[in-house]
């Protein structure tokens, strides 16, 4: 596949000491250096072959004992460049097993751990006639570096209780303020600011501020006012445009942190759902809305269907029409009984409001109030277009479904009905109804309520 020259270059270069990543640039092949490996392997004849891949500081006589240079150009490269441990064992000739014992020794020791015995400081040879004094001194700062690293990631374990090899700059500023008290008496302040990247006016400022202090105790108040007062069933979205149209400055993450702290959640509960299937009963209309809850102006497409509300003084049942354009609902009509007074009320009055000249399609689901002659007939009367759901297919109506999921979980659910009459209750859902038009907002309309978005266009309500 490749040619011999260009081949015997590369393990040329390969003996030289040129790295398998700069033999791929500079010859412009192999595409990866596993290539590159391969060659390597199938030249390999035996062990005993002499060993120029790396330049290892140790006498020549004995590469399988590294230098800590090599060694921690070795654990650079497999745990920081992301190189296969595995080839890069192969290539050097030092095992997979040394490679990790060098990486979990260098993660609780640092850099002492890397170093041979005889290299260690060899305090017998060192003397002032050997060793000139800046070279001296240069150790020394060496060894207090390292001295540093340790003590900084035994902190780690034993104040913060963070995972060994943790990054020190990532860490926020009050762990690192409590690991700077706790070596303050052992080191200079400015060393250990230095080291973990934290200015000094930082370190004073976590300092000043107590722990567990709320930073916010005004926004916590409003956030809740904010929440009762909409029916308690805002999530951190709604609740963070309301401060932000209070000229409120705070992020979504702390409205929900506030929020998930005080228990600010809407309850939500399943139920079995009223269904008005009641089989085949005449011939099946095409589903023209195919999912597409998307209208690019009002009155384009509707949706409908009924739903069901049981209360200890009776059942209650809601039948409204939804625009897909911003979610507005032309009509509802409330009743006691499923029947076809319940639909053909709420169709005749979103016709009344209907703008001349428009003619949505109208979108159910397979129930019989939408298959019986008196709702076909008010249908071609208003020159509405009929589509429907698949048999049992819920999400085909999922605009109108999701109506529902919002309107249960923010008024009727883990609410206590008992005592409450049924004249009573529909009351307070034709309350919750008017004010879902209104005055809740939508993220999807700009945090405006469907009639303030219909009036910022200039559209009738």
């Amino acid at each position: 596949m490749y040619a011999q020259d260009k081949k015997e270059k590369a393990l040329e270069w390969y003996d030289q000491g040129i790295s398998p990543t700069e033999i791929v640039r500079k010859l412009g092949c192999p595409k990866t250096r596993i290539t590159i490996y391969l060659w390597i392997k199938q030249r390999k004849t035996s062990r005993s072959t002499p060993r120029n891949r790396i330049k290892v500081n140790n006498s020549p006589q004995h590469p399988l004992h590294p230098s800590a240079e090599v060694k921690l150009e070795i654990i650079k490269r497999c745990f920081a460049r992301g190189e296969n441990v595995k080839l890069v064992s192969e290539e050097t000739g030092y095992s997979r097993s040394s490679i990790y014992k060098w990486r979990r020794n260098y993660i609780d020791k640092g850099n002492l751990s890397l170093m041979k015995k005889k290299d260690d400081i060899q305090r017998k040879e060192i003397s002032s006639k050997n060793i000139a004094d800046d070279e001296l001194s240069s150790l020394k700062a060496q060894i207090n570096d390292m001295q540093l690293e340790i003590d900084l990631l035994k902190e780690t374990i034993n104040v913060l209780k963070k995972d060994r090899g943790v990054d020190l700059t990532s860490l926020k500023n009050r762990e690192k303020t409590a690991m700077i008290d706790a070596m303050k008496n052992k080191y200079p302040l400015s060393i250990l600011l230095k080291r973990l990247a934290l200015s000094k006016s930082s370190y004073y400022y976590q300092k000043s501020v107590p722990a567990g202090k709320d930073k916010y105790p005004a926004v916590r108040e409003r956030i809740k006012e904010l929440f009762v007062d909409n029916r308690s069933c805002y999530g951190y979205r709604r609740i963070h445009a309301l401060l932000k149209k209070d000229g409120r400055t705070v992020s979504e993450k702390t409205v929900r942190k506030i929020m998930k702290e005080e228990d600010l959640t809407m309850r939500a509960k399943k139920r079995k759902k009223y269904s008005s299937y009641q089989g085949e009963i005449s011939l099946p209309v095409e589903n023209i809305i195919d999912r597409d809850f998307h209208a690019q102006g009002p009155n384009e497409k509707w949706l409908t269907d009924i739903t069901e509300f049981a209360i200890s003084a009776g059942k209650v049942y809601l039948s409204p029409i939804v625009d897909c354009f911003d979610g507005y609902l032309m009509s509802w009509t409330i009743g006691v009984s499923p029947d076809a007074s319940l639909v053909n009320g709420m169709l005749d009055e979103a016709a009344s409001r209907m703008p001349p000249g428009s003619h949505p399609i109208v979108h159910t689901d397979r129930g019989c109030h939408y298959r019986w002659p008196g709702w076909i007939q008010k249908m071609e009367e208003y020159g509405l277009e009929r589509s429907m759901s698949k048999k049992g297919c819920s999400p085909d109506n999922a605009a109108c479904e999701g109506l529902f999921g919002r309107l249960k979980n923010e008024m009727f659910y883990h609410q206590t009905w008992t005592g409450i009459r049924i004249h009573e209750f529909i009351n307070i859902l034709n309350d919750y109804l008017l004010w879902y038009n209104n005055d809740r907002i939508k993220q999807s309309l700009g945090f405006m309520s469907p009639r303030d978005y219909r009036q910022s266009l200039g559209i009738a309500v």
